[in-house]
């Protein structure tokens, strides 16, 4: 599925603003590239269906009908929400390649995204909680950037 959402960056006085808002622990994991305590998130067992968002601005990442458990600890996906919307980048830190997963429209970090995923797509996406927002179907998304985006 292709994109309808306008996936350019936020103005920088727009980020700013976004990324005062934030906890210290969003703050670690979006904008430090941190990870969030296994078995901790709170979207870990959500089961209610919708749409998980950025949190930072706002930008549908995921469908809950591509949740999985993974038994990993952190909330996982199979496929993201539209095609542009995750942006992966080679993550060498601590010794290890892995692919690190961030919004494509503010660059926030999200996660990893690894080979080892059931089908269709046998992809995990694995998700920091804190990272997310949950928007419940029918509900409005937010809108942070004021671009009108819609419902979930």
């Amino acid at each position: 599925m292709t994109t309808t959402f306008d996936l350019s960056p936020p103005a920088p006085d727009q980020l700013r603003a976004l990324e005062a808002a934030l906890s210290d622990e969003e703050r670690d994991v979006l904008l430090k590239h941190g990870t969030e305590a296994p078995f901790c998130g709170g979207l870990l067992n959500n089961k209610d269906a919708g749409v998980y968002c950025c949190r930072l601005c706002g930008l549908p990442l995921f469908r809950s009908k591509t949740k999985f458990d993974s038994g990993t600890g952190w909330p996982s996906f199979y496929e993201p929400y539209a095609e542009g919307h995750i942006r992966e980048v080679r993550d060498t830190s601590y010794g290890m390649v892995r692919i690190e997963t961030r919004c494509a429209r503010c660059d926030s970090h999200q996660g990893h995204v690894f080979p080892d995923g059931p089908p269709p797509t046998r992809l995990r996406y694995c998700i920091n909680s804190v990272s997310l927002t949950f928007v419940a179907n029918g509900a409005a998304l937010p809108d942070p950037l004021g671009r009108g985006e819609g419902a979930a």
